[in-house]
């Protein structure tokens, strides 16, 4: 298995007034090409900090971090947000979507921002809809969607651009337990499809779905299996 994400000795500091809160410290971490990782902690154990410098949203106050071989760590704003656009599909607690667009305006968002032409954008969104058995509901607003619907929207617009690695922040947080088993077993599909899924969360039965648990405490890993 190819490298995918390298991480070493990462820390992570704020300024918090007077005081100095390190939320990662000193961490590293490798993930393979086509992991299903989930990251655990307890509140305030930095896997926040780590989903936000994994997905290029924050940028670590000192150590390494190379995904796809390019060292990230230190690049600026505007070659983050490329790494962001290109290789990265996010997925949120809050589904993230806009209420006056459709289910394929929304997935088709990023192709936008890439640069693809148009009749490209609807073509591979529709695509990515159907891959997440919304093919029926393509023309209907958020709001005219269940919230497992419309977590398989989001999941459609974070694999449109075809990214290195998904990740996945308490993606079933606002679900009952039959849509959460519905939204894991999507995220088991896509990692099948060889994509590399990491998921934040907190809840035992939901970090069962992958095949690896990585746990913080502290700002450190504390388990890795």
């Amino acid at each position: 298995m190819s490298q995918l994400i390298t991480i070493r000795d990462v820390w992570k500091t704020y300024q918090v007034g007077e005081q100095q809160v390190h939320a990662l410290r000193g961490l590293s971490l490798d993930v393979g090409k086509g992991e299903y990782t989930a990251l655990m902690g307890p509140s305030g154990s930095g896997k926040s900090t780590l989903m936000n410098v994994l997905g290029c949203l924050d940028t670590p106050t000192s150590g390494e971090y190379v995904l796809s071989g390019e060292n990230v760590g230190s690049l600026d704003d505007d070659a983050l947000a490329d790494i962001r656009n290109r290789r990265i599909g996010f997925v949120f607690q809050t589904f993230n979507l806009l209420p006056r667009y459709t289910a394929l305006e929304n997935v088709a968002l990023p192709l936008v921002y890439a640069g693809v032409e148009k009749s490209a954008r609807i073509e591979r969104a529709r695509e990515v809809l159907d891959q997440v058995g919304l093919s029926d509901r393509m023309d209907h607003k958020p709001n005219e969607l269940s919230g497992g619907q419309r977590q398989r929207v989001a999941v459609a617009r974070a694999l449109v651009n075809r990214p290195d690695i998904i990740l996945a922040d308490e993606p079933t947080g606002n679900l009952d337990s039959t849509t959460s088993a519905e939204i894991m077993a999507l995220f088991g599909a896509i990692h099948q499809a060889g994509n590399t899924v990491i998921v934040v969360t907190h809840e035992d039965d939901i970090a069962a779905h992958t095949n690896r648990i990585v746990r913080l405490v502290d700002g450190v890993v504390s388990g890795d299996k």
